[in-house]
């Protein structure tokens, strides 16, 4: 049997059985029983930290958003120029998708899309803030004559975020047989290339 631990030890080493079963088993297959097994409790211990299954899914959902977050926040620190601030945030949500790779099952998850509200709502804040991190460093790009002006901030965030989202995707039904990072990185150089300013674009 494990061992004892205090309630946030144990809250914590709960959480993050779910991330890895919830990659391993799949979110929506993924009960507490099989969490309960991994971390060697009971099912009912489970319960005395979190009161339903939603509560323990919200936790799990919190627990990303704050490692997301803390990952950008040194990623942009290492990064003076626009350009690299973008690369460097493209490069830590590549990289913190393949450390927690049950991320694209979440996203998709009828956990997520249907039965937890609250947890569409905390993965809904995480995307929103990081594509405001986007949306700064393009617009900071565009002042800086890297990216075109012609081309809506916003929008180039989303072509981004779509960039990371897709090769996420292919990277897990492709068994993980490449590297999500440098596939990533390679797509986000062509994007990149697309959106520069060349002489031919019209501008200010």
């Amino acid at each position: 049997m494990a061992g004892r631990r205090s309630a946030e030890e144990r809250k914590a080493q709960i959480v993050a059985q779910t991330l890895r079963l919830a990659d391993e088993i799949g979110p929506d297959r993924l009960s507490t029983t099989d969490v309960a097994r991994a971390v060697g409790i009971s099912q009912p211990a489970i319960f005395r930290h979190f009161p339903t299954k939603g509560a323990l899914w919200l936790a799990v959902a919190e627990d990303i958003s704050d490692r997301l977050q803390k990952d950008w926040t040194l990623a942009e620190a290492g990064a003076s120029e626009p350009d690299a601030r973008l690369k460097a945030l493209i490069r830590a949500q590549l990289g913190a998708i393949e450390s927690m790779p049950a991320l694209p099952s979440i996203l998709f998850s009828r956990e997520l899309q249907v039965d937890n509200p609250a947890l569409r709502e905390v993965v809904q804040g995480t995307l929103g803030a990081f594509q405001a991190r986007l949306v700064e460093a393009i617009r900071d790009s565009q002042a800086a004559c890297g990216v075109r002006p012609d081309i809506g901030a916003a929008d180039a965030a989303i072509m981004l975020t779509s960039l990371v989202q897709g090769v996420a995707i292919r990277w897990t039904l492709g068994a993980r047989r490449f590297s999500l990072v440098q596939e990533g990185l390679r797509l986000f150089d062509v994007q990149m290339a697309l959106m520069r300013l060349t002489r031919d674009t019209p501008h200010d």
